[in-house]
């Protein structure tokens, strides 16, 4: 029995750990196709672009963020029972769905992009990137199905894949796009005999930057329909439902809607947040005197340089949860406790293996990781990093935990909870701002606020429906421990190479410098044991990898 528990705990960690490794090269593409974008548009063109995928994001959650999830977890639960036909008329629902939503989304933005950007978020040059981005809401909706579906069929393979094509010809055509329609745009400036007509360049040339973005969905989607077409057989294998026991459209139709609506409410709250944000932040600016190009700058570097590096380690948070919530979904539907409660507190253990060192090591490394990266104003998202760091272990565990009440059918218990959150995180936000006139360091303070307090009443949450109780000491304390050892190696050595005279270039040793301390760290202090590593991907490779520099602990409680 503990043998099938451990291989099921290691199906749960490769799925997760492929979606993991898709998300990390993702998030190391986007970073690498941001540096030089930002540094193309400026931070008031970064401004236009962040605030059009703002408005963008907010769209994206009525035609595609919630139907991964959804379509995964109804599939999963059908596949469960060996239900062919419902598996193919679940699909079936969320692409008509999909069609008829996305469609509707993409024309409302499209042709309401001017009133949105000028009445809502006060910058009304994002107008071009906006609608540029309008015909993408259709593209990604269809393509969240597809995802979903064959997360719900237990592979992420497809769903990693397309991640990184997207990613690739995203970065590609966005580049140089971005290039090309800035410098149209500066001539439309030098013709234009009006200086109100402000920054055409930047707007342009965010407009160009968000052309990837649709290009790289439209060559994802184009995969998965091949790889669709391509894995129809294995569906073959499943027995068909009695004729009493189908599900009818209608009846899935609904069952999808009470799936997505929570998600979508939960998703929403979360996106909102940022786009409530910017509004706020810029109408305060405007009434306490700031030019618009100032605060539209300060806009850019927090989306285009703190976000773009906060969102990083999130990647491994993001493809826990999506992996995991197939896998509770079916441990439920059989109604076995245990191995839910053994994947919890595996996905929560792992997101804070990563999260934990990344929070410590934005804190050291924050003003050399943005001087490496990016040109410009450099202290303002530095000191936004240095601040907002501790973040990205809040928002880590949020994720993961929002992912393990969905997978329990608690779906809106996560909508209750970020509905708290954000209305303690405005109070906050409002306070920053107009009492202590925090400028974007506010909205960085308020942003933790709100992440805080969604992990925390996350955690009370699963504590109360499922009785599962978190251990502490591997998951948070022993992390952090070795973080903090971490962290003061890596400031040392940093030194070093800067008294060394390598320059920039003194941030790359330090950071190969912070992840090999941490991990002897964490292996020394027994945050990770041999069995733990064994369940891992690779992990047998690993294991004699460790052994041979003696770094691994060898076994004295199997239970550990």
């Amino acid at each position: 029995m503990a043998a099938n528990s451990r291989k099921k705990n290691s199906d749960f960690l490769m799925q997760g750990a492929i979606l993991a490794v898709a998300g990390m090269l993702t998030r190391v593409i986007g970073l690498a196709y941001r540096i030089p974008m930002n540094n193309i548009l400026g931070d008031e063109g970064q401004g236009f672009y962040g605030v059009a995928f703002e408005i963008y994001s907010i769209a994206l959650l009525l035609t595609s963020y919630s139907l991964p999830l959804a379509v995964s977890k109804l599939v999963s639960a059908r596949k469960a029972k060996g239900d062919r036909n419902g598996v193919i008329k679940v699909f079936k629902t969320a692409i008509i769905f999909a069609l008829t939503v996305g469609g509707a989304v993409a024309l409302i933005v499209f042709f309401g992009a001017d009133a949105i950007a000028t009445k809502i978020m006060s910058m009304h040059l994002s107008v071009y990137a906006l609608r540029v981005l309008a015909p993408g809401l259709f593209i990604v909706a269809i393509l969240g199905v597809l995802r979903g579906f064959f997360q719900g069929m237990g592979t992420m393979v497809p769903t990693a894949f397309s991640q990184i094509l997207e990613q690739i010809v995203n970065a590609v055509i966005s580049l140089v796009a971005a290039s090309y329609f800035f410098k149209v745009g500066a001539k439309a400036m030098a013709k234009a005999k009006d200086a109100a007509s402000g920054n055409l360049s930047g707007a342009y040339g965010a407009a160009g930057g968000t052309l990837g973005t649709v290009a790289g969905a439209t060559i994802a989607l184009i995969f998965l329909l091949w790889l669709l077409f391509m894995m129809r057989r294995p569906l073959r294998g499943y027995r068909r439902a009695a004729a009493d026991q189908e599900e009818a459209y209608g009846t899935l139709f609904k069952i999808l809607l009470l799936t997505i609506a929570p998600v979508i409410m939960s998703t929403a709250i979360y996106n909102i947040s940022q786009v409530l944000d910017q509004a706020i932040f810029a109408k305060t600016m405007s009434i306490q005197g700031v030019a618009e190009e100032k605060y539209s700058a300060l806009l850019g570097m927090f989306s285009g340089k703190y976000n773009t590096l906060i969102n990083v380690p999130l990647a491994i948070a993001n493809a826990l949860a999506v992996s995991v919530i197939p896998s509770l979904t079916a441990e439920k539907v059989h109604g076995r406790r245990a191995d839910m409660f053994s994947k919890m507190a595996l996905a929560i253990r792992f997101a804070m293996i990563v999260a934990i060192p990344s929070f410590i090591g934005y804190l050291v490394l924050a003003h050399p990781v943005i001087d490496l990266l990016y040109s410009g104003n450099i202290n303002t998202p530095a000191l936004m990093l240095r601040i907002g760091s501790v973040s990205v272990v809040f928002y880590c565990l949020s994720t993961v935990t929002n992912a393990l009440l969905q997978g329990i059918d608690r779906m809106m218990t996560p909508v209750k909870n970020a509905a708290i959150s954000l209305f303690i995180h405005l109070i906050s936000l409002l306070i920053m701002l107009i009492v202590f006139h925090l400028s974007i360091y506010g909205v960085v303070i308020a942003n933790i606020v709100f992440s805080l307090c969604m992990c925390l009443l996350n955690q009370r949450s699963i504590r109360m429906y499922t009785g599962y109780q978190q251990e502490l000491r591997k998951t948070f304390v022993i992390p952090l421990i070795a973080a903090v050892i971490m962290g003061l190696i890596t400031f040392l050595a940093y030194r070093l190479f800067v008294y060394l005279q390598l320059g920039l270039f003194a941030t790359i040793p330090a950071m190969i410098v912070a992840v090999i301390s941490y991990m002897i760290a964490l292996l020394a202090l027994g945050g990770l044991t041999r069995p733990e590593i064994l369940q891992m991907p690779g992990g047998a490779r690993l294991v004699r990898i460790l052994d041979r520099f003696h770094l691994l602990r060898r076994p004295t409680d199997i239970t550990d």
